[in-house]
């Protein structure tokens, strides 16, 4: 199963060759690659939620998931169809934020979005500031094609794993593939290992 893609170029541009994972070119462009449509819902309808194995679930609606401690990053991003971005700047919310209070045993999550698209993760994956939820790209609000109103940032790994339109996590005691993963991608994801897929 392809990714839906649309808004490519293909405009490659040179950069320094050790911040390119093998395999893959530099562009300026921002493709834009789904597994489906595009969402759009009003944000008074949004919530995120931690579920899973803890005590209670945690939720935030809009405003009080806005008035969270916040940070600006500059992170290179790579997708597994062989193209990286160089110096992308986004803001949002640091998943050690996000999981500061939560006691858990778990050694996994589960990303959950709108449209039920889900990914896979051990749970160190995403924190010690490695992943953020964000909501603005580039200083502006984040487009809906790009996962507005958030997104998982997870920008050591590839691309598919920043989940698009996210809505929470779901922490696991045990790991289970999520929607690529369960369609040949590979399980980790590593772009300076090129793990794209299964056997990789």
């Amino acid at each position: 199963m392809a990714p839906f893609s649309r808004g490519f170029s293909g405009r490659r541009s040179k950069a320094d060759p050790a911040r390119v994972p093998p395999g893959q070119y530099v562009t300026e462009d921002f493709p834009v690659l789904s597994a489906g449509p595009t969402p759009h819902h009003p944000l008074e309808w949004w919530s995120f939620t931690i579920q899973g194995a803890i005590d209670e679930p945690k939720s935030w609606t809009w405003d009080e998931f806005r008035a969270l401690p916040s940070e600006t990053v500059t992170v290179d991003i790579h997708c597994v169809t062989k193209w990286s971005k160089l110096d992308t700047v986004w803001s949002g919310v640091s998943l050690d934020v996000l999981l500061a209070d939560v006691e858990t045993s778990a050694e996994y999550v589960m990303a959950f979005s709108n449209g039920g698209y889900t990914t896979n993760m051990p749970l160190d994956e995403i924190t010690d500031h490695k992943a953020w939820v964000v909501y603005e790209y580039g200083g502006a609000p984040l487009h809906p094609e790009h996962g507005g109103p958030v997104r998982l940032l997870v920008p050591h790994l590839y691309l598919w794993k920043s989940a698009k339109w996210m809505r929470g996590l779901t922490l696991k005691n045990a790991d289970e593939p999520g929607f690529w993963e369960s369609n040949g991608y590979n399980n980790h994801g590593d772009p300076w290992r090129e793990e794209r897929y299964w056997g990789d």
